[in-house]
């Protein structure tokens, strides 16, 4: 059995475009992603979408950034949801790894309660300093709920065997991490935030609110290497790009 890649939406973000193109006008529509990879030895999830509240009240989990954002997230778009629809209980799920510690990829990590979560020494401990949290705008809701917490260092084989590997990609988080998956098909580079769209990547241009500039362009750098070596990226939030990314229970191939 090879790997299997799955692509989920879980809700669309509308936001300022120059959040994520800085100096960019006018407004993007970004869909929240997750994965669910599917590996002889288990199943992992990379990223976990939004809280569950959103659907009913984004200002009190939001706070002032809902005067920006138009939320789109109805029932049944949820990560325990989508797997639902495929017949996969959360309890089946090994491995919770989070690209970063933001609302939108590690809201939904609730509703995965009983994997260890695999995320990056860095992130998890400025996560839990009070002003590189309020710097990076974390919200302690989403991610610190008594899991088994297992802290990375740098890059991580979750399998074992090189074909689902961690690694990390500093700069937009103090501590974000982007995931290499081989399908038969080749390598595809799950890069979160660390590139959010096509455009970051081919101009580098990077968003108006980040960690670190230089480590930023520097992860950029690394994934045009990897595109190079003939990886398939996929970015972060770009619309154009998921219009053509296949969605479970199609797998990616």
């Amino acid at each position: 059995m090879s790997v299997k890649l799955f692509a989920m939406t879980c809700g669309w973000l509308t936001m300022p475009a120059k959040m994520i193109l800085e100096g960019m006008p006018g407004a993007l529509r970004l869909p929240i992603p997750a994965y669910l990879i599917v590996h002889p030895k288990g199943k992992a999830i990379f990223d976990s979408g939004l809280h569950s509240s959103l659907q009913n009240d984004p200002a009190e989990r939001l706070g002032g950034l809902a005067r920006v954002t138009t939320v789109e997230y109805q029932p049944g778009e949820e990560l325990s949801a989508r797997l639902a629809a495929m017949d996969i209980d959360t309890r089946d799920i090994n491995y919770l790894i989070n690209s970063h510690l933001h609302f939108d990829h590690a809201g939904g990590n609730d509703q995965i309660p009983n994997a260890p979560l695999l995320i990056q020494r860095p992130e998890w401990e400025a996560a839990h300093d009070p002003d590189l949290a309020a710097a990076n705008s974390y919200d302690l809701r989403d991610f610190d709920l008594g899991q088994d917490v297992r802290q990375v260092d740098g890059e991580f084989d979750v399998f074992g065997d090189g074909t689902v590997v961690i690694f990390p990609t500093y700069g937009h988080t103090p501590g974000h991490q982007s995931l290499k998956v081989r399908l038969d098909s080749g390598d595809i580079i799950l890069t979160g935030d660390a590139c959010y769209m096509r455009k970051t990547l081919e101009d580098l241009h990077l968003p108006r609110i980040l960690h670190d500039r230089d480590a930023m362009i520097a992860t950029l750098q690394s994934f045009r290497a990897l595109e190079r070596r003939g990886a398939r990226i996929f970015y972060g939030h770009d619309a154009e790009h998921w219009a053509n990314v296949p969605q479970a229970p199609l797998p990616v191939v």
